[in-house]
């Protein structure tokens, strides 16, 4: 690729002495297999178990920040035991298990069976075996005899989490969707099938690996089933570049630091890492679920969020015709970022001088799983920070705004995330989401169009779908005893004596003193922020802040009594607020695998919790509605999401006075523009006291 990209010069620090101790450390390899050791001691040898995770249960807060003060504070560090946390499935039955064991001392704390209508999230074995199920039930391989494909023609089972509609789904399943490669390049393996799907739709049953239902799909404007006909077979359309005409005239640009990158990675374990770079420090950790989690952001020394990760995302699908009216998932609860992350390529997902960062997770064995490469850190820039020109002298400042970038891109059978979390010189943070990959798709008849889906391709509906985002912030600015305001712009009454004019506007602030929902509202430009009241700055007195700046969205659309808003639980509100308690750490509620709701955010929210001036927690919405376009196939170019955080009289003035200015000697660009000058004038006062006007130019 024509990138130039390297893993050399990123300095690096090995294990510290604390890695032992530390409590945001992922679990090891080894812990790993201890924790399932201790997990199989409660059942006789013979009984077979499946794990669905093992993973770092972190301590209680009221351990874990005593322990970051004394670290910081280079004290002694107090004790925090190792936990891992544990959910199973006796296997070949639906008895589901969440367990606590605890690493330190050897003991299991907690091991209970759950109750019904809480299922665990698939898993890679697992989804492969429903693949293997559905195209080798016989009752299937007759339904696609019918509909005399071309020999050799390949068919591929898409499992999807079968979703909830309160009939007869008390089950845990698999809703699989079907498609063919081109029949004409059988053997491509990278042949794209969305741009072939069939009418049929075998149902698995996950306990019993068995075909239980075969739903036939509607094709037409209405949810009418017609007979199984044999299938037109249409012409592929590959993403693949090998099928594609690359352009010519493309130059290379080469992303290039000949001193190395900026940032230093001090390794902690076998997967946690304590980043610096420019005043910021953090810790990076990586579960089965969240994927990436920071913990402990402190800018210049001062503590900013306790704990920052993608809480959880939903994607409601619109076809309202059965099976399609299921289609809502939840990516991370019912299949998890960290086992979906991809093994990241130098010169291609991340340019420049690259850190990249493994991960470990567990199998349904309770084996270690060493993800290679599931991080990239690297410094991007990101155009000018800030700039001035002094017209009347033409003396100008110019800095560029350098990021710090932490990326991990998730692959969701057909759709890809990109998931970054930016520091930039100014003391903000950002969370990107990109989106991509390929359009979840269905068969639809020749001639038809429907309200909720685009034709993309010829026989290939696309339907439209939200995509809906809960980012997590426990904050801790300043301190952990925090609040959530909002600021309004309103208009100044119109008064003889004061606004005449009709033109003043002010600022309204509101503080928010239980726990609720709430909108963002663009006609009052409200804008909520995170507040210490009890820490002022120093120069106008205002407690120090950070305001939550995320994009405009559309709220999930399913009605109030629906299922798929039932689940979402976060999905209804800009922003929700709860009061911090050990554990709640998902918006969807640990378990969204045929969820049934009443577990999640406005679940916590409706306890009605004092949340002003305590140790509070902010969950930020943010999302778009997906109406395919036919641009859009057969691979989709990236959409981008951008949740900001940025400070609000927490400093002084503006922290990236100090950045170096951007110059030619540092930069080395190759072509340099001449300046230009403003014309201007500056007066002068002369022996007489008259004022002389001249010409600089």
């Amino acid at each position: 690729m024509a990138v130039e990209s390297t893993l050399e010069s990123v300095a690096t620090i090995g294990p510290s002495f604390h890695e032992k101790l530390h409590p945001f450390t992922p679990l090891t390899g080894g812990e790993i297999r201890k924790a399932a050791r201790s997990i199989r001691t409660l059942y006789p040898s013979a009984v077979d178990l499946q794990f669905k995770a093992i993973t770092l249960q972190e301590p209680p807060k009221k351990e874990a920040v005593p322990f970051l003060e004394a670290e910081h504070q280079n004290q002694r560090l107090p004790e925090s035991p190792r936990r891992a946390f544990i959910n199973y499935y006796v296997k070949n039955t639906d008895k589901f298990h969440e367990a606590v064991v605890n690493l330190t001392n050897g003991r299991i704390e907690y091991n209970v069976r759950l109750g019904p209508n809480m299922h665990a999230p698939g898993d890679a074995a697992e989804i492969v075996a429903v693949e293997k199920a559905a195209l080798e039930d016989d009752g299937v391989k007759d339904e696609i005899a019918k509909l005399q494909l071309p020999e050799n023609t390949v068919v591929i089972s898409d499992p999807w989490i079968y979703g909830t509609d309160g009939i007869n789904d008390d089950e845990r399943q698999y809703q699989c969707f079907l498609y063919t490669r081109d029949p004409m390049n059988a053997e491509e393996a990278d042949s794209n099938h969305y741009a072939m799907p069939l009418d049929i739709s075998p149902v698995v049953d996950a306990v019993t690996l068995k075909v239980t239902r075969i739903d036939k799909l509607p094709t037409g404007a209405d949810n009418q089933l017609k007979a199984t006909q044999p299938h037109k077979t249409r012409l592929p359309n590959e993403y693949m570049p090998k099928y594609q005409k690359p352009r010519s005239d493309l130059k290379p640009l080469q992303v290039i630091q000949p001193e190395g990158a900026s940032f230093t990675v001090t390794q902690q374990g076998e997967t946690g890492q304590m980043i610096s770079w420019q005043k910021w420090s953090f810790r990076v950790g990586f579960n089965q679920r969240e994927g990436v989690v920071l913990y402990d952001i402190r800018y210049d020394g001062r503590s900013l969020i306790y704990r920052l990760s993608l809480s959880d995302m939903n994607i409601p699908y619109a076809d309202p015709r059965h099976p399609f009216h299921k289609k809502s998932a939840f990516d991370l609860g019912d299949a998890g970022a960290g086992g979906m992350a991809n093994n990241l390529k130098l010169g291609c997902d991340c340019l420049g001088s690259i850190y990249y960062c493994d991960g470990v997770i567990s199998d349904d064995r309770g084996e270690p799983v060493n993800m290679k490469n599931v991080m990239c850190i690297h410094e991007q820039d990101a155009g000018i920070g800030f700039k001035h020109t002094n017209y009347r002298t033409g003396n100008g400042v110019v800095v560029r705004n350098r990021e710090l970038v932490v990326q991990s891109i998730i692959t969701v059978s057909n759709y890809e995330y990109i998931l970054a979390f930016v520091f930039n010189q100014a003391g903000e943070i950002a969370y990107e989401v990109r989106a991509t990959g390929i359009l979840s798709t269905q068969p639809v008849d020749e001639g038809v169009e429907v309200p909720w889906g685009t034709v993309v391709h010829p026989g290939v509906l696309a339907t439209c779908h939200q995509h809906l985002f809960s980012l997590r912030i426990d904050p801790a600015l300043d301190g952990h005893e925090n609040r959530l305001v909002y600021d309004e712009a309103l208009p100044m009454a119109r008064s003889k004596d004061f606004n005449p004019h009709g033109v003043g506007y002010f600022v309204k602030e509101t503080v928010i003193d239980e726990a609720g929902g709430f909108d963002v509202n663009y006609e009052q430009n409200r804008v909520f922020k995170i507040q210490n009241a009890s820490v002022r700055n120093p120069v106008n007195g205002r407690p120090v802040a950070y305001k939550i700046q995320a994009p405009p969205f559309q709220k999930i659309l399913a009605d109030e009594h629906s299922f798929h808003r039932r689940r979402a639980e976060f999905a209804d509100h800009s922003i929700y607020v709860t009061s911090h308690r050990d554990g709640e750490f998902y918006a969807g509620g640990r378990y969204t695998n045929q969820s049934r709701g009443g577990s999640g955010v406005r679940s916590w929210a409706n306890r009605k919790d004092n949340v002003r001036d305590v140790d509070m927690v902010v969950w930020v919405q943010f999302g778009m509605n997906h109406i395919p376009r036919i641009e859009d196939f057969p691979i989709m170019p990236a959409e981008i999401l951008r949740v900001s955080l940025k400070p609000v009289n927490f400093f002084d003035k503006n922290p990236a006075l100090d950045v170096p200015p951007s110059e030619q000697a540092f930069n080395q660009s190759v072509l340099v523009s001449e300046s230009h000058q403003q014309p201007s004038l500056e007066a002068k006062i002369e022996e007489q006291g008259q004022l002389c006007c001249a010409s600089k130019l």
